[in-house]
């Protein structure tokens, strides 16, 4: 069973960073997508950043874009987010996606495009 886990949520203050990781385990990542998704208390859950099955292509919300970072490394099974100069509404629990298997270089933005799903990690960004 393919099972993303997610790590490196927390507690940082209005203008930190903070690196989230997902790890899928015993799978190679050739033919997995990744996405990142966050649902903030009492809102919808919403697409955050998504990567292509090669790195070709990526896609970040409006409201992330030119703070946060997606990247896929391979060889580690492993999709960081980076996350800068964080606000508090990017207060949220933050889950990886993976869609698989595939075998184009599309981007999926759409939570029902993706197949399995981490549990989440907290990310909280206070003073």
């Amino acid at each position: 069973q393919l099972q993303p886990v997610e790590s490196g949520g927390g507690l940082v203050q209005p203008g930190g960073s903070l690196r989230l990781s997902c790890v899928i385990s015993g799978f190679s990542l050739d033919h997995i997508v990744i996405g990142w998704f966050r649902q903030a208390p009492g809102k919808k859950r919403e697409g955050v950043s998504h990567i292509s099955r090669t790195s070709s292509k990526s896609a970040y919300g409006d409201s992330v874009k030119g703070r946060f970072t997606i990247s896929r490394h391979d060889a580690e099974h492993t999709v960081y987010l980076q996350m800068n100069n964080l606000k508090p509404e990017d207060t949220g629990v933050y889950y990886c996606a993976a869609r698989w298997p595939e075998y184009s270089d599309n981007l999926y933005s759409r939570e029902d495009e993706y197949h399995y799903w981490g549990q989440g990690t907290q990310v909280t960004v206070s003073s």
